[in-house]
């Protein structure tokens, strides 16, 4: 199935695009997790970023005045990105970063040899790889717990099983329930790559069907 991640400054002329190739629209559906556009030609499920949506129910015709208002609304976003051996969290009021850390810290490559050099290496990359979770879970708790009132979503990135053992610490407990459900796919953190999220978590997940 094709997929299409449109960010909300063109959301409106993809849109535009997609009724005069498909339309017209005979009906709009706003669902708290999803807004579908059935048309002549074709259909549009389109998943906004940070549902619910509001106003859900069935329209007459092409009304996407709903979507359009959801996914251009600026919110407070945090931002976790993890993957081993590096971590960065921000906070971002609309696409504005307002407070940021970003870390690394060393963790070795799998050791391919045998015997009990490779337990030893092992160990090692163990315990290295505990050090740089506890650290990237240091900055979350330090960048992201202080705007914790303000927060209306919590966007995570890189690595799900580093994210998920960073997300175990006690202190993030409060955090978990804004979680999205979406993991953004990020190469190494870095303050560059941090900078660029909300491009992607912002982007509204368009599925056309024929």
């Amino acid at each position: 199935m094709e997929r299409y991640e449109v960010p909300p400054e063109r959301l409106a002329r993809w849109l535009d695009r997609w009724v005069e190739q498909h339309g017209p629209v005979e009906r709009t559906e706003v669902r708290p997790g999803r807004v579908t556009f059935a048309a002549a030609g074709g259909t549009l499920d389109c998943d906004p970023p940070f549902p619910p949506v509001a106003r859900t129910g069935v329209r007459e015709g092409f009304a996407p005045a709903t979507l359009l208002e959801h996914a251009g609304r600026d919110r407070v976003v945090g931002v976790l990105l993890v993957r081993l051996g590096g971590h960065a969290a921000g906070v971002f009021s609309g696409t504005r970063l307002v407070d940021s850390k970003v870390g690394t810290r060393n963790v070795h490559s799998r050791h391919r040899a045998g015997g009990s050099s490779q337990k030893r290496f092992a160990r090692r990359r163990e315990g290295q790889a505990r050090v740089a979770l506890e650290a990237a879970a240091d900055v979350a708790a330090r960048v992201l717990l202080p705007h914790l009132g303000d927060l209306e979503g919590v966007v995570l990135g890189g690595d799900k099983r580093a994210l998920g053992e960073v997300l175990e610490d006690p202190r993030l407990r409060s955090l978990v329930p804004l979680v999205s459900d979406r993991v953004l796919d990020v190469p190494d953190p870095r303050l560059a790559v941090l900078r660029g999220t909300p491009d992607a978590f912002r982007s509204t997940v368009l599925l056309p069907r024929d």
